[in-house]
């Protein structure tokens, strides 16, 4: 098919009027008129990610977090952006992401579902059709804020995750927001949850929420994320019969000891 075919599939699924006004998403770069057959998934353009699709001999580089998010005056070879759109122009790829759009279409839900959420709801909605960023239900059963972070750990096979508040609170109802969760926690505690899961959270973003009244699970951007990958694979080849998938193995940006 040609890139203009796929990408109006994307567009249809992912419009770009439902990401955030901050955000940069659909065709960052390339020829969209050109034949393609094949698609490498990434979660980000990492340099490792554009030179594994470039010997993959993709047509495609799809990722969810975009490469350009600030305004460019110059695409060079001693910039770290720049020498990877410099690898996706010369590997005659398009380079694509859906990043806010596909959080508040599939993502939110994926979370919620992974997590049995019940009852739940968007934490910020998006558009009029009960989507979102984010989602607030209720848990399978009640826990303990200690149990629940070692539940968010095995439910989205994560290495580790921290918790800011009591380890014997009873969590009953709780809010999930992949990604970076600062500055959700007051949504959170107006839809009555106990704790709210998702990544990125410092120090001092950890206590105030406390203070607020609610818990926090750190599971990581990358933890609550990854799932992008697999979800995006499972698409492409529902909705693209016959076009080749590549993804991007897991792998963790960072360890602990």
């Amino acid at each position: 098919m040609k890139g203009t075919e796929w990408i109006k599939i994307m567009e249809q699924a992912f419009p770009g009027t439902m990401a955030q006004d901050w955000d940069n998403v659909g065709l960052l770069c390339g020829d969209a008129d050109r034949e393609v057959g094949s698609v490498y998934i990434a979660l980000d353009a990492t340099t490792r990610a554009v030179e594994e699709a470039v010997r993959s001999g993709a047509d495609i580089l799809l990722t969810h977090h975009p490469l350009i998010f600030s305004p460019m005056k110059r695409v060079v070879s001693d910039d770290y952006v720049g020498k990877r759109l410099i690898k996706i122009i010369e590997g005659h790829m398009i380079y694509y992401a859906v990043h806010t759009n596909y959080d508040a279409r599939r993502m939110a839900r994926i979370a919620s579902g992974k997590l049995g959420l019940k009852d739940d709801c968007p934490l910020e909605p998006v558009g009029d059709e009960g989507e979102g960023i984010g989602r607030t239900g209720a848990l399978e059963r009640p826990m303990t804020l200690k149990a629940c972070a070692g539940f968010v750990k095995e439910r989205f096979h994560i290495p580790d995750v921290r918790f800011f508040g009591d380890p014997d609170r009873i969590v009953k109802r709780v809010s999930v927001c992949p990604g970076s969760g600062r500055g959700m926690e007051d949504a959170a505690a107006s839809q009555g949850s106990d704790a709210l899961i998702a990544g990125d959270f410092g120090h001092h973003d950890g206590i105030d929420a406390l203070e607020k009244g609610i818990a926090v699970i750190d599971a990581g951007h990358y933890g609550l994320e990854h799932v992008f990958v697999e979800d995006m694979e499972r698409f492409i080849r529902e909705h693209c019969p016959g076009m080749t998938c590549f993804t991007e193995a897991i792998r963790y940006p960072f360890q602990t000891v």
